[in-house]
């Protein structure tokens, strides 16, 4: 198939900001999934509120756009009820740290079949630049004019120490490396973190003095570094990329399925025995 087929082309032009970095991430999901050969209709894609949850209404594939904060949520309600579907979840930083911070870390203790993308811009963008769980300190926001002050979650520390069986991150300057995570998460039997650094030039460049998307692409550049290079060796300061965790671990469907396979067979041995009770039963009465 052609890239546009995956596509809901009449929803086009986008909403997203010039330069904004969640169309590389949706054009680097789309090769993903291109690459892999994936029927669109074997795919669910779920998404919360704000500018990385629109993804969910440009894809051509099964979508739920829902609550903020609650992708997560309804993609396990997915997963649970079809299993055999490939579950997709984009989100921002407070649609999968803040309020649905609870739902991801659940989920990836769980370790059930989802890829979940966390496009990490800093900030919360739709709704004005307030800073996010990942901004971290000394950044301006428009809820933080004179600088916050909060340290900011580390997505592969956190992802790792919640249980989640496959852990990576990429930026929007690295494209190519990012279609190839995204194709292992995919691939990947149980809870799949994908963190994407992406850019937002008008809200957290322009407060932060980081210039346009330009800019940023190159910050981007120069302060991260593959995992296992020579760079990272000698500048531990560097933001490390590549995949940190890749392990087969039960999956959450599958222990449910003997769960519930268990039970019916314990359910089927004591039917009979119920039934020559009310058997026995009846004679006593006609006697």
């Amino acid at each position: 198939m052609a890239i546009k087929d995956y596509i809901r082309q009449r929803y086009f032009p986008q909403m997203w900001c010039p330069g904004c970095g969640h169309g590389t991430i949706l054009n680097a999901l789309l090769r993903a999934v291109d690459e892999l050969g994936l029927d669109k209709n074997s795919i669910v894609m779920t998404s919360g509120i704000g500018c990385s949850a629109r993804i969910s209404g440009y894809v051509d594939f099964h979508s739920l756009h829902t609550l903020h904060g609650r992708a997560l949520a309804f993609a396990t309600g997915v997963k649970l009820s079809k299993p055999e579907l490939k579950l997709l979840v984009p989100m921002g930083d407070g649609d999968a740290l803040a309020i649905g911070g609870n739902h991801f870390i659940h989920a990836a203790r769980r370790n059930i079949d989802i890829t979940a993308i966390i496009m990490n811009n800093r900030i919360y963008g739709m709704t004005g630049g307030q800073y996010s769980p990942l901004s971290g300190p000394g950044k301006k926001a428009s809820t933080a004019p004179y600088t916050t002050i909060d340290n900011q979650f580390d997505v592969v520390n956190l992802s790792i120490a919640a249980g989640a069986s496959f852990v990576a991150r990429s930026t929007t300057y690295h494209v190519l490396e990012c279609v190839d995570i995204l194709k292992r998460a995919i691939q990947h039997k149980g809870f799949s973190v994908v963190e994407i650094l992406s850019q937002c030039p008008t809200h957290y460049g322009r407060k932060n003095k980081e210039g346009d998307a330009v800019q940023m692409l190159e910050f981007q550049k120069k302060t991260t570094a593959k995992l296992g290079s020579k760079a990272l060796e000698n500048d531990p300061t560097l933001i490390p990329r590549g995949v940190f965790v890749d392990i087969d671990a039960p999956e959450y469907c599958e222990e449910y399925d003997k769960i519930m396979k268990r039970a019916m067979k314990e359910t089927l041995q004591k039917e009979p025995l119920k039934n020559f009770g009310n058997q026995a039963n009846q004679t006593c009465d006609m006697a």
